[in-house]
This record gives C-alpha cells, structure tokens and sequence, in this order.
C-alpha cells in the first residue's frame, strides 16, 4: 500500500509545492509549525481542497484537479487520529472502538475487535465511559477505533501534542506497535525530532510549503546541514542490539561492534532498538580519554562540519556505530584544529539518553 502526493495550493501567505511518494509503513511529514504538514494532511483527508494535483492511496484516486475527481470525505477509507482523541462521551470505549465498523466496507478486510483490544492494552477499560480514561488511555481508544474502520491509510495529526511527557512516553510504544503489526500504512504529522526517531520508517521534511528532505529517520536526522526544527533538536540515530542486563542497572547494547550502556531497558536480550543521541550531549576528544565518568565512548572521523550564524557548530562523525552530531562551539572546535577527516572520538553520557530516546528498531 502507498500514498502519492501532487499538490499546489496557495493558503494565506504560504504557496505549496510538493509532491512525494510514501510507501508501507509509518512516513511521518517533519517541520516547523507553519510548514505545511497538517495542510497536507488535510489534502488527503478531504477537507481540503488543493488549487491543483493528484492524491492516490494504492493507485485509487482520491483527488485529481485535472479530472475534477474529489471523493468525498466518507469515502475515502481513511481512518483519522487527532490531537484531541474526540470520544463519543455517551458511548463505552466498547461502543466507541465498534462504531469505527459502520465505515468499513462489507468487503474489506476487517482487524478482530479482541486483536486491536489486546495490540493497545485497552482491554479493562471497555466498560468505561471517555470521561474517566487518562488522556493517553483516550489516545489509544481513538487509535483503536480509527484501525477497526478497515482503513486504507491511518492519518495521524500530532496525536502526543495534547499529552504530557510521561503519557507521550505511554503512546509511543503502541504507535511502534501499530507500525510492525496492523499491516496498515500510517501518515503521521510531528514537528518533534524524538517521536520521528521513534517511529519513522520514512520521513518527509517540510520546509515553507516545500519537501525539503525524504528519506529513512537515519539519513534525515542524521544530515548536519540540515535542522528544520533547530539546532537543539539536531541529533543521530544509531540502530543496535541489546546484548547484557546488568546487575547494577545498565543494559549493554552492541552498535556496529562497538558497546553502548544505557539504563536498563524493558525489552529482552536480542532485541533490535533505535537510540537516538541528542547532539548536545555529545562531547568530542581527539584522543581516546580516560578517567572519565562517561561510558560511551565511540571512536570516529569527522565527516562534515556545519558553522550557523551563532557560535556554535554541528559536527558530523562516521563511527562504527553509525553516524554521530555533536554540538559545540566553533572555539572548541577551532581550538582542536578540528577539520574534515580528522580522527576523532565521540563521548556520550549513559543517563542522557532518555527512556523515549529508545524504540523497537
């Protein structure tokens, strides 16, 4: 199953340009507020209508201008998820999850109510009524009825924005569930680097209206030339494989050959993660340090160097492990005689990579 985009559309001060093809999985639309990820979302939902261009979900049309084709919104087979879970508040969760069923046509292919019950943990809340469910408990019943509509393509617009830290960290597992298990294509809209991290398995970064960037989360995030949402959000992804859990607390996993503590994750020895490293928690040393407090160390040699207008630099590494950034000053940097090539290593601190900075991979 894939989605196409073609659109240009002219929206207040903004003039959108675009066109992108995402395939299976989850394709999360990254930017700015104001960069045009939620129009987009829009677009293919149906409640917006482009000046021009094509949008189609496994070669059905849903929108072409050229031929005036323009389904409406209710037969569209999509399934949406909001910032506001928006629960029937007279309905149980059971009468919310099934009224997703009235949409779903007879012929297709229909996901067991006990399967979606068991993949989002929802199962002792079925009797209850939305107004006592947490926020992230209301989340995993509107995702729950928007997969049970048999939809061609769940549209996620900022789902976690609503939620503070700790319930966004209880989402994120289920969203990862629902990537690797429902089998259903998911356009998610985010403009936070960790939840793209997490998550993406193809990303689609938007900048004024236009596809700046498309690619895996790796090669995105990873870009030091490129931040759509800042600097402090610059950071790399590193894909490894749990190996250890130790006693005192740490799990040793192994990236590339090389180990990579971490506090102890809740997943079994074997499990293939995402970690996601912050760049401003990077520190660099030309030589291999010692007597340092710091676990992680990941030996590397400079690739790219990126100077911005203030000062500091973003410094790009090919390890072993995979690409690092590491955040600095330009007068560390100048004063390390760092360059392109240089050999260098990266030191991360265990305790800051954060429980939501680790994924299923």
């Amino acid at each position: 199953m894939s989605l196409s985009v073609s659109m240009q559309h002219n929206l207040g001060e903004t003039n959108f340009s675009l066109k992108f093809d995402a395939p299976d999985g989850l394709t999360v639309l990254f930017g700015r507020s104001g960069s045009g990820k939620t129009t987009i979302i829009n677009a293919v939902a149906g409640l917006l209508h482009p000046d021009q261009g094509r949008i189609e979900v496994d070669g059905r049309i849903l929108f072409d201008s050229e031929t005036s084709t323009n389904l409406p919104i209710h037969k569209r087979r999509l399934g949406y998820v909001f910032q506001e879970a928006r629960l029937f508040p007279h309905l149980s969760v059971q009468q919310n999850l099934t009224f997703g069923r009235w949409f779903a046509p007879r012929h297709a292919r229909k996901e067991s109510l006990s399967r979606v019950v068991d993949m989002l943990g929802i199962g002792d809340l079925l009797e209850r009524r939305p107004n006592a469910l947490s926020g992230g408990e209301k989340q995993r019943v509107a995702i729950g009825r928007a997969l049970l509509a048999s939809p061609d393509l769940i549209l996620a617009d900022e789902p976690l924005a609503a939620l503070d830290d700790a319930r966004k960290a209880e989402i994120l597992p289920y969203f990862e569930t629902l990537r690797d298990e429902a089998q259903v294509p998911i356009l998610y809209v985010s403009h936070s680097a960790v939840e793209v991290a997490r998550l993406a398995t193809t990303v689609v970064a938007l900048q004024d209206g236009r596809v700046a960037r498309q690619g895996s989360a790796t090669d995105v995030l990873s870009d030091p030339t490129f931040t759509p949402t800042g600097v402090r959000a610059a950071g790399a992804i590193l894909e490894a494989v749990i190996k250890t859990h130790h006693k005192d607390g740490l799990s040793e996993l192994s990236a590339g050959g090389i180990a990579l503590f971490l506090p102890k994750l809740p997943k079994p020895i074997g499990t293939r993660v995402r970690v996601r490293i912050a760049a401003q928690d990077v520190i660099l040393s030309r030589s291999r340090p010692d007597g340092l407090s710091a676990l992680n160390i990941l030996p590397g040699t400079i690739d790219a160097i990126r100077s911005g207008e203030g000062p500091g630099v973003i410094v790009s590494l090919t390890t072993p492990a995979g690409k690092v950034l590491a955040r600095i000053t330009r007068r560390s940097a100048d004063a390390m005689g760092l360059g392109q090539g240089t050999p260098c290593h990266a030191v991360v601190k265990t305790v800051s990579v954060a429980p939501q900075d680790v994924g299923g991979a």
